[in-house]
């Protein structure tokens, strides 16, 4: 039986604490709750970590944040030897704000990354300290300095990010929004969620669900670290917080 957990990150990516009930305890432990602000790892953006806090004032510590059967339901893995809730219990839990905020940070700048290189994107993965970013270049050369360039511009010149929602249909009519040249947006909820990059969405719009900043600016400085050659068609980049180093 699968569950339907609300994603309340989804409306509020800093959202730092949230109650919730829990709603099940599956055979390894897993917390299944009614409402939480803990992202799924999904995407290329590793799921949240932190806290449940008790009414005791005890806390269950989460390992990491998964989702189960269908992409609705969002399961907490706590760390060994917690302590497990009960059904019914009421929690409050609260994320990894520092960890979950560098992750925002990342993600953004992939999606800036897309932006500047404007390829079919054919893999990703979003970390703490080195993102990276696959494309389909092919002949293509394109520079780190070059790219690290254009990416602090879109940064400093501080375009806002925000998310809006379109229909499965609408989605059908422009697939050109789609980047991912091997993985497609789910769909069955009749509904498609965008990541919008600038006034209008004239920097970017692509279907995401993941968690992001509000602003380019927040992101700070970042540059590329290297490129890699990945098979005949693949170019790895890969994203780093900080200047470049000379």
């Amino acid at each position: 039986m699968a569950f339907v957990t609300k994603p309340a990150f989804l409306d509020d990516a800093y959202l730092t604490a949230c109650e919730s009930k829990v709603v099940y305890i599956n055979e390894q432990g897993g917390i299944i709750l009614d409402q939480t602000n803990f992202y799924a790892a999904s995407g290329g953006q590793p799921g949240d970590t932190g806290k449940l806090e008790r009414a005791d004032g005890s806390t269950i510590k989460v390992a990491t944040t998964i989702n189960g059967a269908t992409k609705q339901e969002i399961i907490l893995i706590p760390e060994e030897n917690q302590q497990a809730p009960q059904v019914g219990e009421t929690l409050v839990g609260h994320i990894d704000w520092e960890r979950r905020y560098k992750l925002m940070q990342m993600h953004t700048a992939c999606h800036l990354l897309s932006v500047v290189c404007p390829y079919p994107i054919t893999g990703a993965a979003v970390n703490l300290d080195d993102s990276r970013v696959d494309f389909d270049l092919r002949d293509t050369f394109v520079g780190k300095e070059e790219t690290t360039e254009k990416l602090m511009q879109l940064v400093s010149e501080n375009h806002p990010v925000y998310t809006k929602w379109i229909s499965e249909e609408e989605l059908d009519d422009d697939p050109s929004i789609i980047k991912s040249k091997n993985v497609k947006p789910p769909k069955g909820l009749g509904k498609i969620r965008l990541v919008c990059i600038g006034e209008n969405a004239g920097i970017d719009s692509q279907p995401c669900g993941g968690t992001h900043v509000t602003e380019t600016g927040e992101i700070g400085s970042i540059h590329i670290g290297k490129i890699e050659k990945k098979g005949k068609e693949n170019r790895r980049f890969r994203i780093r917080f900080g200047d470049p180093i000379q």
